[in-house]
Order: C-alpha cells, then structure tokens, then sequence
C-alpha cells in the first residue's frame, strides 16, 4: 500500500528521496521494523484481552512432572493474533500487493492461522479437549494446499519471468547442474510439503521460545534466498534458478523476522503468553509456502532441521511403540517422551538451555543452507 502510495508521488511530485521505495532491500527493512513495532503496540494489548477472556492455555496431564508445564496452566494462549497481525500488517503495506508471491504466501500464511484459531478456540472458549478434529484439520491444509499447488501448476502465466518453464521443478541441494522435476506429481508435493511443514512446527511449539525463536533463523535464511532468487546478477552467479519478482518475498520473511522478534518480547521464559495453533499452524505454512514458492522445497530438512528432528522423534516413538508391542507384547519407547524437546526435559535440562541450544542448531543448519549454493 506504501509502496503504491510512494510511486505516485515520485511520479506526481518527483519529491526527492522517494526513490528508495523502489528498493526491495530498504522495503525490507522498513517491513521488520515496523512488524517488531506492531508486535510491541498491540502485544500488551492482546494479552490482557486474552487474560480478561481467561483465554488460557490447559494443564496437559501427559506432561506432569516434566519441566514447569504443572506451572503454565492458565497462561493465555491464541497468541499466534500478536505474530499474525505483526506480519501480515506490514507486509500490506510495504509489499507489492500485486505481486503473485505476496497474494499467494498471504493466502496460506492467514488461512492456515484461521484453521489454528478455530482449533484453539474450540479448545479454550468451547472447551473441546481434542479442539479441532484432525481430519477436519487435515482437510483445512490440504485444501490450501490444493489452491497454492493448483494456482502454481495450472495458473504460471500469472508469475512474473520464465516461471512456467520452471514451475515444477525444486532445486536439489549439491547439485549444479540438475533440477528435479515433480510433473502430475507437483500438486500433491506441495499438498505433502505444506501439510508436513504446518504440522512440523506445531509440534515444535511446545517450549517458551521455542517455535518461534527457530521460525525467526529460518525466515532470516528464507529473505536471504529469495532476494538472490529475484536478482538476476546473484542468481547467475550462484548457479540457481532465476525467478523473477520473487524478491518481493524477502519484504514478507523480514516482516516474519520482526514478528518473530517481537513475540519472542512476550513468549521467552517464563512466557506471557503462547501462540497457540493460531500461530504455529500459521508460521509453518509460511515457511512451507516460502520454500514451495521459490523451489527450494528440498532445503527444508537442513534448514527446518529443528523441525525436521522434532517431526521424526515423534514418528519414531509411535513406530517403535507399535512394532514392540506387537512383538514382545509391551510398547517400548525410544525417547522418554516425544516430541523430542520433551525428551531432553526428561533428562533434567532446563526449557531456557534447550530453546538456547535449539536457536544454535537452527543457525548452524541456515549457514549450512547457504552453503548449498556454493558447495555443488
């Protein structure tokens, strides 16, 4: 909208200075300080709406005895408002709204948050133990899924560039010379990728920080690569695919690194508040979305490594509980408690230590991200 805005008058008024608006790079900027901003405004706000509604979060029996979660009943939960509002507000209003990107990445990231908000007010206003069903969930993301894998696969005309030669092909990482392409099977990946990611990092979101702390590497990681995507000069150099207007999305992961800062404000330890399916759903759609936009889909295991370990450790666990039990006829367990930050609670670390140790692994793996454009 500013974006918008600032064109007409340089082209009216020529008044100087107004040019930078044209700069994803200042954009970009501008997006991340005006979400943190947001996120310190309406935070505090939000909260004591959520405290006045007793809006909070319910003592989880599974979890008695590990850490402090006997302590964080109560604490209000649908949180995901505060990181929703500080990241879908900015992007409006310094992103070209018109851009393919931005509509389709805003799509997903706000119909995923009103799945997670219907699950989380069933669960605290309605007070369904289970919130959502499942299913009714899984229908929810594989119906956005069908849209951004549908409109990518049958609508590519509607990007910028050379997009339709490429539209579904992913990069493989280490590999120079070679792309892989889906075919017929693009849409159901994409329907896989959004499903998986969304679910990945609401099963992450179970430690103050924890989430969104990762989210925030990852998103920094994401504007990074999509800024070299959109620019023709960083993509012939580095050997990747040219997608053109694709820049645009570094305005959207920077105002997802200001959210991300600033409900970290709120939601580092003890937490005020929690994000709830509001946002975790939310932020893992935004990051599926980013990587399945700019065809990087196979980055996600090393970049969302944290997310990747949580997913599996929960996999594992019910597997192997399952196949001993058939076989001895008692389930064993390969972790003391999944999801896997549980685990290391059951050990005796403190939640602080591992959400600390988590954001080191988290930059680790987005340096090795980056790596992959070099290391072919």
């Amino acid at each position: 909208m500013l974006y918008y805005i600032a064109l007409w008058l340089e082209q009216q008024f020529q008044p100087p200075g107004f040019g930078v608006f044209k700069y994803v790079t200042f954009r970009s900027a501008a997006a991340a300080i005006t979400a943190l901003l947001i996120g310190f405004v309406v935070g505090p706000r939000i909260i004591r709406a959520l405290k006045r509604r007793q809006m909070g979060e319910q003592e989880k029996r599974e979890l008695t005895g590990v850490g402090n979660h006997n302590l964080k009943a109560g604490t209000p939960t649908m949180g995901g408002l505060i990181v929703l509002a500080s990241l879908l507000i900015p992007t409006l209003l310094w992103a070209n709204i018109q851009s393919a990107y931005i509509i389709l990445i805003v799509l997903t990231t706000a119909w995923l948050g009103g799945v997670g908000f219907l699950d989380d007010y069933l669960k605290v206003v309605k007070k369904y133990p289970k919130g959502l069903i499942g299913r009714y969930k899984i229908v929810g993301q594989v119906a956005i899924g069908l849209v951004l894998g549908g409109t990518i696969y049958f609508f590519p005309d509607w990007f910028p560039g050379d997009y339709a030669k490429l539209h579904t092909f992913s990069t493989i990482p280490f590999a120079k010379h070679f792309n892989f392409d889906w075919g017929v099977l693009y849409i159901p990946a994409v329907i896989f990728i959004l499903t998986a990611t969304s679910n990945a990092v609401n099963l992450t979101d179970g430690l103050d920080g924890l989430a969104i702390g990762t989210v925030g590497i990852v998103a920094l990681t994401l504007a990074l690569i999509a800024y070299f995507c959109g620019n023709a000069v960083f993509a012939n150099y580095l050997n990747i695919m040219h997608l053109r207007g694709s820049d645009e999305l570094a305005v959207f992961c920077a105002a997802l690194v200001g959210a991300a800062m600033g409900f970290v404000w709120y939601n580092s330890y003890p937490a005020q508040v929690f994000m709830g399916d509001t946002g975790s759903l939310a932020l893992g759609g935004a990051v599926g979305g980013m990587c399945i936009l700019l065809k990087k889909e196979f980055l996600l295991p090393i970049l969302g490594a944290v997310f990747f370990a949580e997913t599996l450790s929960v996999i594992l666990q019910v597997g192997y509980f399952k196949y001993t039990k058939k076989k001895y006829g008692e389930g064993r367990r390969l972790f003391r408690i999944a999801p896997l930050h549980h685990h290391f609670e059951k050990l005796g670390w403190h939640e602080s230590k591992i959400v600390t140790r988590f954001y080191i692994i988290g930059i680790m793996m987005a340096i090795i991200t980056m790596a992959t454009f070099k290391v072919r």
